[in-house]
């Protein structure tokens, strides 16, 4: 496959800004696996689900994963954490105006004290840097929310609890996992209510989310690799949805990534690790049965998976209507319901 066979023409006035005064207020386009597109809202998502279903929910936080700081000579660095490695290390995104050496220390400054760092060795596009001291509080306390790099604003107190899910309880990743952004207490209380079984698992969304895909053949992209818990737990949920008939409904492409990771050997199990899993067209599909996504970028790794999913013509076809009908797209935007197509 190519990359080009997944770009389509976004305005940039749909790209949204800011999120909605509601969380659940935002419109849902529902992609049937064998029926005419429909367009709803957030709020009708309890009407598409089915007593006995299962939904799952990625419950991972967001850090605050951008700092910056200076060299320990003076010049400006930016870093973008891409995550926590160790109590005083992290792999990072380094932004500097000269190359960086092993062995370099960096000054970074906030919660009344100077925080030093050393740069480690390279991997790939990320630097690793050990820190003089622990990480996760004192970056609740000096660091930034990064927003992702399509909203041109700077992130202020509404971002803080919007750029969240709800449920969110693991601190780890540095990109939000959108599609569970529309859920407030009222929808999770009526999906509950509409007798299905809600369970959660985590990944950890990496900055690599964000890269583009640069090669034009899709077989030579490597992808980017994200931490992952599946519990024994949601095996078992998924397990007794199977016996009664129910359907697994992924939230967002990032519980598709940890499922089909998890069941990689062909059923699914436990799973405590890494993925690298990289989901286009012809993907058989072990685990997930509908998805619960955003709009996402043209071009996308993301928006691969969503073709694969639901059929690349039948999606592709979606966006188009999506433009056409102006929802708003990405992080803060519209949503989609997709259930899968049947395997080519």
């Amino acid at each position: 496959m190519r990359r080009q066979d997944f770009t389509y023409a976004l305005p940039e006035a749909l790209i949204a800004q800011q999120p909605l005064a509601r969380r659940s207020a935002s419109r849902l386009l529902h992609l049937p696996a064998a029926s005419a597109i429909r367009d709803l809202a957030v709020t009708d998502l309890p009407s598409l689900l089915r007593a006995g279903d299962l939904l799952l929910l990625n419950d991972t936080r967001v850090i605050r994963a951008r700092l910056r700081g200076r060299r320990a000579s003076g010049g400006r660095i930016e870093a973008l954490i891409e995550r926590l490695s160790g109590e005083r290390e992290a792999l990072v995104q380094l932004r500097a105006g000269k190359s960086l050496a092993v062995g370099a220390r960096l000054e970074f400054a906030g919660g009344g004290q100077r925080v030093m760092a050393t740069v480690g060795d390279r991997e790939g596009e990320f630097f690793r840097l050990r820190f003089d001291l622990p990480l996760r509080e004192w970056l609740d306390e000096v660091g930034e929310l990064p927003l992702p790099p399509y909203i041109t604003r700077a992130a202020d107190a509404l971002d803080d609890s919007r750029y969240q899910t709800i449920y969110g309880r693991h601190p780890g990743a540095v990109a939000a996992p959108t599609a569970g952004l529309h859920f407030d207490a009222d929808l999770l209380g009526q999906v509950r209510a509409a007798g299905v079984e809600v369970g959660t698992l985590t990944l950890h969304v990496g900055a690599g989310t964000f890269k583009p895909v640069r090669v034009d053949d899709l077989a030579e992209h490597r992808m980017h690799t994200e931490r992952v818990v599946v519990p024994a737990e949601v095996c078992a949920q998924v397990a007794a949805t199977r016996a009664r008939g129910g359907r697994v409904v992924a939230v967002g492409t990032t519980v598709v990534r940890a499922l089909e990771s998890a069941a990689a050997g062909g059923q699914l199990a436990p799973f405590d690790g890494e993925t690298a899993l990289f989901i286009t067209p012809g993907y058989e599909f072990r685990v997930v049965d509908a998805l619960l996504t955003n709009f996402h970028l043209p071009e996308s790794t993301l928006l691969m998976l969503v073709c694969a999913f639901g059929g690349q013509e039948a999606v592709m076809g979606a966006y188009r209507h999506a433009v056409q009908q102006r929802y708003r797209f990405f992080s803060y935007g519209d949503a989609m319901f997709v259930e899968r197509a049947a395997c080519p």
